[in-house]
């Protein structure tokens, strides 16, 4: 993570009107992409708020980043003050600078922005059971209905290409062939998998393509950890982390989380006996998903949620793939052959979601309102 100075820290909390008091900042969080800090402004009472440095190598474009927060935060505030919600507490809210912009441009041209903590919430790297997968479910759920009015091709690409299914079959190609690490001779297996799989790629853009599928606002990054629980009751209280809030498939959003979920194994685990998908998690999330989400999403979008599941995890597989075949350069690795073993977890899921392809569709059928 990027090393930075005291004072520049300074200088940014100077561009914001958090109140009287003494302000502190510390490291927070586990997030690998933004430098997170929170900051405490202790006075006659005590706020919190998180401070974020903007990773500006991966999101390019700050502005429209922000803008797409703004906009979804905003909305998401209308729907949930009209059903009398806590408008603090189950959505972002972006605290402006005293210049009233949503983000702050450093001297040495970092890009910040400030939220408010919320209180009294916690945030899960794994589920303890079956019930955290579930909730997940619904949160994920809540929101793709809550935006569900919201026109998404307003929305600015933040990650240009990020779940083009097709764009990653190319780009896996463009890497397979210039093999600058010759490694191809020795991952036959993979290649055959994904190749066998060529068609599959664009089944849902072909549908999205002929106006048969919505765009929809998706969040594109819809793990467990990208949601908070209330601390005493493990309720889902915000969705977290909307930088990759971008026009997408309602399927892709639900597919991730199988992705995720969906199994109990490591994503880098070597020993693929033990990477099996699970259908009772499937089950559990499908159930909680379209009890929240179902009546906002089409028929075909329901009916395409495997297709979801499955692509999503070819895709992720793909990209392991792709950036073995390049060095990787872009997932960090901690051991040789991480992303060999990431890749051949995710195709190992693939496999299984097709042997019980049948099972995926009747559990989809089963809680289809």
């Amino acid at each position: 993570m990027l090393q930075i100075a005291p004072e520049l820290y300074d200088e940014v909390l100077s561009a914001y009107d958090l109140g009287e008091g003494t302000i502190t900042h510390t490291p927070y969080g586990e997030g690998h992409i933004n430098n997170t800090n929170l900051v405490t402004v202790t006075g006659k009472d005590t706020r919190r708020y998180i401070l974020q440095r903007i990773n500006t190598d991966i999101f390019t474009d700050p502005s429209a980043l922000m803008k797409n927060i703004c906009g979804v935060t905003s909305y998401l505030k209308e729907i949930i003050a009209k059903r009398g919600g806590d408008t603090t507490r189950e959505t972002m809210t972006v605290v402006y600078t005293r210049d009233r912009k949503p983000f702050y441009t450093d001297s040495t041209q970092g890009v910040w922005r400030i939220y408010p903590f919320i209180e009294h919430t916690i945030c899960l790297q794994q589920c303890r059971n079956i019930r955290d997968f579930y909730t997940s479910a619904r949160a994920f759920g809540q929101f793709q209905k809550n935006l569900a009015g919201y026109d998404a091709s307003t929305l600015h690409e933040t990650i240009p290409d990020f779940h083009n299914t097709p764009d990653r079959l190319r780009k896996f190609k463009e890497a397979l062939a210039a093999d600058v690490m010759h490694r191809a001779a020795d991952i036959k297996e993979e290649i055959t998998f994904v190749l066998n799989h060529e068609a599959d790629c664009s089944y849902m853009t072909d549908l999205l393509s002929a106006g048969k599928l919505p765009l929809r606002v998706t969040h594109n990054d819809t793990k467990l950890n990208n949601i908070l629980l209330d601390d005493q009751t493990n309720d889902a209280v915000c969705i977290i982390d909307l930088d990759t809030v971008m026009p997408g498939l309602a399927a892709n959003d639900f597919g991730d989380s199988i992705r995720f979920g969906a199994n109990h194994n490591a994503e880098d685990e070597p020993d693929l006996s033990k990477v099996n998908f699970s259908l009772e998690l499937f089950e559990a999330y499908t159930k909680g998903f379209l009890e929240v989400a179902g009546d906002a999403l089409t028929p075909l979008e329901i009916e395409t949620l495997p297709w979801g599941a499955k692509l999503m995890t070819l895709e992720c597989g793909m990209r392991f793939l792709t950036d073995y075949l390049e060095g990787d350069h872009y997932f960090a690795t901690h051991r040789p052959g991480q992303n060999l073993d990431r890749t051949r977890t995710q195709f190992k899921l693939v496999h299984d979601m097709e042997e019980h392809w049948d099972e995926m569709n009747t559990i989809v059928r089963n809680y289809t309102k």
